[in-house]
């Protein structure tokens, strides 16, 4: 009797050895590490409200999230539903940017022109296009189209297009 208990104790304590273990997230970064995020953004970046412990909202729609609060593994697209998002690095490398307005909008009104280098679309219909003034001029009536992304759709690179992109057009 006692010889079985210990085989199906062993049984057990094999099948949970050799089971597969899920992903483990990286640790999520502390709330210091977090507000020294956030008050370093708004010093480069001021005009705008802290609204969430990882959020600066700006007037005129942009909500800039300047770190996740739980890390992953990998890194991929997660803008939330209904918005459009940009950035700061390739891989969907944080801080991002999200709006949702449709219409032309001049990224620098947020000074986030020139900085975007990845972008994911989680809007349920329209396309987003990326603009950048024309070369040599200022006139946003030669705004030149960089790239457009469809809903639901993301770039994880944008190669030749990373930093340059001065506008975004959403087509509703």
């Amino acid at each position: 009797m006692l010889r079985t208990r210990i085989t199906v104790v062993l049984a057990a304590l094999a099948v949970l050895v050799s089971a597969p273990t899920p992903a483990l997230a990286a640790p999520s970064p502390s709330a210091a590490s977090v507000q020294s995020k956030v008050d370093a953004e708004m010093a480069a970046h001021p005009g705008g409200k802290q609204t969430g412990p990882n959020q600066i909202t700006y007037a005129g729609g942009l909500i800039v999230t300047v770190t996740p609060i739980a890390q992953t593994t990998q890194p991929k697209p997660d803008c939330p539903s209904g918005w459009f998002c940009f950035y700061d690095y390739v891989s969907f490398g944080y801080p991002r940017g999200q709006l949702s307005s449709c219409g032309w909008q001049d990224l620098a009104t947020w000074k986030w022109q020139d900085r975007t280098e990845s972008v994911h679309n989680n809007l349920p219909s329209g396309s987003v296009a990326y603009l950048n003034h024309a070369a040599g001029t200022s006139s946003h009536g030669s705004d030149v189209k960089l790239f457009e992304v469809g809903a639901k759709q993301s770039i994880a690179d944008l190669g030749g297009n990373k930093n340059i992109a001065d506008h975004v057009y959403r087509y509703c």
